[in-house]
């Protein structure tokens, strides 16, 4: 079980210094896609050349031309990259294909997937690395989680690993620890603490007590 840092609000600079606190208490790093936008992959490449032992995840959200953006986004020095479960297998088999020539990894993001269930063994055959449940913000706002999609696609998928995003608090944490991701995703519960450092440490702290228990 991992724990990911995921970067939204940020500037090159401020991302830096931000994983520059808590780097020892994470194990990857999204750049995400506000940060993509404002900065471009750029970004990306940065991050990696300042932590190269970091694991990069570049949250792209690709839906289509995915081999291409794929490419792009490895040679900045992405080791994970996002495309969204609603694209065409087309698009996830072409994503698939990109990664492997360069020794990359897909994850899936599930937002907005009506039947996460059907979607998610389908992505599973298609030889995904990741299939991840979302809560988006604006579903956050009204207080949706994602625990229960997290249970169902962890009943069928066989061979990808699952990841968890959204609106994941250090209170909330052993909840979805219980339901054993592979990956868990945090963004504010880390970012938005005065204290990042400590709130990263408290979070890699429960999660390792879990996976030695």
């Amino acid at each position: 079980m991992k724990l990911q840092l995921a970067l939204d609000l940020v500037n090159i600079p401020e991302a830096i210094e931000l994983i520059n606190e808590v780097q020892d208490f994470v194990d990857v790093v999204e750049i995400g896609t506000p940060v993509v936008i404002n900065e471009g992959l750029k970004a990306v490449k940065e991050v990696k050349e300042a932590f190269p032992q970091l694991t990069v995840l570049a949250d792209l959200k690709i839906m289509d031309a995915a081999g291409y953006e794929v490419m792009k986004a490895s040679e900045a020095g992405a080791d994970i990259i996002t495309i969204l479960g609603a694209a065409e297998d087309e698009s996830i088999k072409g994503a698939v294909l990109e990664a492997k020539k360069h020794g990359k990894q897909i994850l899936v993001d599930m937002i907005a997937v009506k039947d996460k269930k059907a979607r998610a063994i389908e992505l599973d055959e298609l030889g995904v690395d990741y299939i991840c449940v979302h809560t988006g913000y604006d579903l956050q706002a009204v207080g949706q989680n994602s625990f229960e999609d997290l249970r169902t696609i962890k009943s069928v998928v066989k061979n990808a690993k699952t990841a968890i995003a959204g609106g994941i608090k250090l209170e909330s944490l052993p909840e979805v620890i219980k339901a054993q991701p592979d990956l868990i995703i945090v963004g504010g519960g880390i970012t938005g603490k005065e204290n990042k450092k400590s709130a990263a440490e408290q979070m890699q702290k429960l999660i390792k007590e879990e996976v030695t228990a």
